[in-house]
């Protein structure tokens, strides 16, 4: 088993280029399923939870190739076996991103009830009873859900919370239902935003793309496509973060300023001095302390969850007091005691972590529990006195590729390590 081993208090410096959305490239990938032909996708992270999926796709029948660092040819055309099985779809939440897709190319489906990152319940509940209001027959049993239908029929489906995996699931099956499918209270992510745009130029008819109101006209078959899955905004914020709380200054390449507002804003917040120019975002710090500053999550395009880990460290150090409240996940504090062994002074309070920032962390032992918990431990690592060691860094092979030789590249002292 690896581990990370950061020696801090090195300020970040230079540039760097974003990766490809995980987020994005997975229920494109599942969307191969829809065509019949192949595709090619572009741009694609190496990640493991891309590898995940690609075993997943294999198991059920699809070829692939890996054309380059970034680029994946995927054939999933010909499927000859319509079951996600649970070894591979346990380590994956975004697994259950198949269940729509195979339900609309071939009428049925086997999809094991999915895994990954512990962060709450995040139930499936509401992907099941849409696919009901479109015409499927679904039971749970033995951890398996089982699907069938003999025809997807579209249908007004409304979500009384929003939900990211659910909208794509529901869009990927209503377009090869028959009539027209509307689904309300959409999530607007960006990532659903490529997903529709992919699948129109596959020849899906999507419309009120990034709206809470989409539209779907289910069309007779999709083909396959080329199409180039946009940058990482997490990723990017991550980095930009990494940056912020080592006192450094950095511009990354690849990006897409105009879906992180939110994080933007919170940014210069903290007395940051950001740049945008073209397709790159430049932080300066100017070897400032930061100040704190308050964050609820939302869904989008409010603050994003997938930044509440990493802006909490952030706040560890900064200059006053905070608070940061998640309403998201349920149990997405599982870093606040880690980041307490490194002299932080954080109590949690329901689902809101106060914060009073210290004037710099120490290095210590700690774990990682999820993707985005692990990713706040490099951030607080990075800005440390001393010697941070960071257990399970799988878990952050999920969501950011090669992270540490990204930051070595920035001149941070990091090292992966095996057991």
């Amino acid at each position: 088993m690896y581990k990370l081993v950061i020696h801090g208090g090195k300020p970040l410096h230079g540039s760097i280029k974003s990766a490809g959305s995980k987020n994005s490239s997975l229920p494109i990938l599942f969307a191969s399923i829809l065509a019949d032909g192949p595709i090619t996708l572009n741009n694609t992270p190496q990640l493991s939870d891309i590898s995940t999926t690609l075993r997943l796709l294999m198991s059920m029948g699809a070829d692939f190739i890996l054309e380059s660092d970034s680029s994946l040819f995927v054939d999933s055309s010909k499927l000859d076996n319509l079951v996600a099985d649970y070894n591979l779809v346990k380590t994956m939440r975004a697994s259950i991103l198949v269940l729509g897709p195979m339900l609309a190319r071939y009428g049925k489906s086997k999809v094991s009830l999915p895994g990954g990152c512990a962060i709450g319940t995040r139930p499936v509940d509401l992907h099941l009873k849409a696919l009901e209001e479109l015409n499927a027959k679904i039971e749970v049993k033995n951890g398996y859900i089982y699907a069938q239908t003999d025809g997807l029929i579209g249908s007004d489906i409304y979500f009384e919370r929003v939900t990211v995996t659910a909208t794509e699931n529901i869009i990927m099956a209503a377009v090869l239902a028959k009539g027209i499918t509307t689904i309300n209270n959409a999530a607007q992510e960006p990532e659903i935003s490529d997903l529709c745009n992919c699948l129109n130029k596959m020849g899906a008819k999507i419309s009120g793309i990034g709206s809470l109101i989409i539209t779907i006209e289910g069309v007779e078959k999709l083909h396959g496509v080329q199409y180039s899955v946009c940058s990482d905004r997490i990723e990017i914020a991550t980095y930009l973060v990494a940056a912020a709380i080592t006192g450094g200054s950095i511009t990354v390449k690849n990006a897409n300023p105009q879906v992180m507002h939110s994080v933007l804003r919170k940014l210069v917040e903290i007395g940051a001095d950001i740049k945008i120019e073209n397709e790159s975002i430049s932080l300066d710090m100017k070897g400032r302390r930061p100040k704190a500053i308050n964050i609820k999550t939302g869904t989008y395009p409010n603050f994003p969850t997938d930044m509440q880990a990493q802006f909490t460290a952030l706040n560890a150090i900064a200059e006053g007091r905070s608070s940061i409240t998640e309403n998201i996940f349920e149990n997405r504090f599982m870093h606040i005691p880690e980041l307490i062994r490194m002299g932080a002074d954080l109590v949690l309070e329901g689902n809101t972590v106060v914060c009073k920032g210290v004037k710099s962390l120490t290095g210590a032992h700690v774990m990682a529990t999820d993707l985005r918990a692990s990713a706040s431990l490099v951030l607080a690592g990075l800005a440390a006195t001393g010697k941070t060691v960071i257990e399970r860094v799988y878990h952050l092979d999920r969501g950011y590729e090669t992270i540490e030789e990204k930051l070595k590249s920035l001149g941070a002292d990091i090292e992966r390590v095996q057991d």
